[in-house]
């Protein structure tokens, strides 16, 4: 085969997507056509410029490295790689580099592209718990706490009141670029009326949320507020003299009779008075 001839094609960088466990193909930057064969190539599947997934000579594959036994094959035609299942460890770039070989000729490199495989694993739904601290009339102290699990890449761990963004007092992420991450928060709170809370864990545009309502666990009954010492004197006085007079009066009427009998004589003296106006 000789020494290769590097041909640089200035092409767009290649974003491919997958979730743990699907099947995902890479495609290469070249097409064998119909009227010629693999064993007219060597093709190189390498993963960070530097690990060799798999080779091809003469139609037959010459490498292929451990991690991706039995889950990985190439099309005879389009030389797209396939992986199935997909994981973790896949996450990375990847490059394809075709070599054609030519009669008389050394061969030549006729594609040489790289494309990134981004790998997704979906975190837990969220777990939400809310402890009560303290508790008075006016609020309920209280920890909240979210965690979620077994997700990536590496997570954003957000939480709302009432759909409104709240920054976490404290939050952990674990810390491993080549396996599933473990995210934590913690937020304080005091709680002065029922209200919702909401955590979600945002990765790669995905996103689980979990919702919990906190409640303010403590009602207290507001007690009536007595009357004052001066109002109590003040209605003391008046109910007392009210009855004392009450009293007098109904002492002092009865000894006085003559005064009720001179009363009514007046009494009658004036309705005769006017009977005879009344007759005239």
């Amino acid at each position: 085969w000789g020494m290769p001839v590097l041909v640089c094609y200035a092409l767009e960088k290649k974003v491919v997507k997958s979730k743990v466990g699907e099947k995902v193909g890479l495609p290469c930057c070249h097409e064998i056509p119909s009227s010629e064969s693999l064993h007219s190539y060597r093709v190189y599947w390498q993963k960070n410029t530097t690990e060799v997934v798999l080779a091809y000579a003469d139609g037959k594959m010459i490498s292929k490295h451990e991690q991706y036994v039995n889950r990985t094959e190439m099309d005879a035609r389009n030389l797209t790689l396939w992986i199935s299942p997909v994981e973790i460890l896949d996450n990375g770039s990847y490059q394809c580099i075709v070599q054609h070989r030519r009669l008389l000729q050394n061969s030549v490199v006729v594609c040489d592209e790289s494309v990134t495989l981004f790998v997704t694993a979906d975190f837990s739904k969220p777990n939400v718990t809310a402890d009560v601290l303290a508790d008075s009339c006016e609020s309920t102290e209280m920890v909240v706490r979210c965690s979620s699990y077994g997700g990536f890449p590496k997570p954003k761990l957000s939480g709302a009141l009432d759909n409104e963004s709240t920054a976490w007092n404290d939050s952990w992420v674990s810390e491993s670029s080549l396996r599933a991450y473990n995210v934590t928060g913690k937020l304080w709170l005091n709680v002065t009326k029922d209200i919702s809370f909401t955590c979600s864990v945002e990765y790669n545009g995905f996103a689980e949320s979990t919702s919990l309502l906190l409640k303010k666990t403590k009602e207290c009954v507001v007690p009536t507020v007595p009357p004052s010492y001066n109002v109590i004197t003040a209605s003391s006085i008046i109910i007392i003299t009210f009855l004392l007079a009450i009293t007098l009066a109904a002492r002092y009427l009865p000894r006085h009779g003559k005064y009720s009998s001179f009363f009514k004589k007046q009494s009658l003296t004036a309705y005769g008075v006017s009977m005879q106006n009344t007759h005239l």
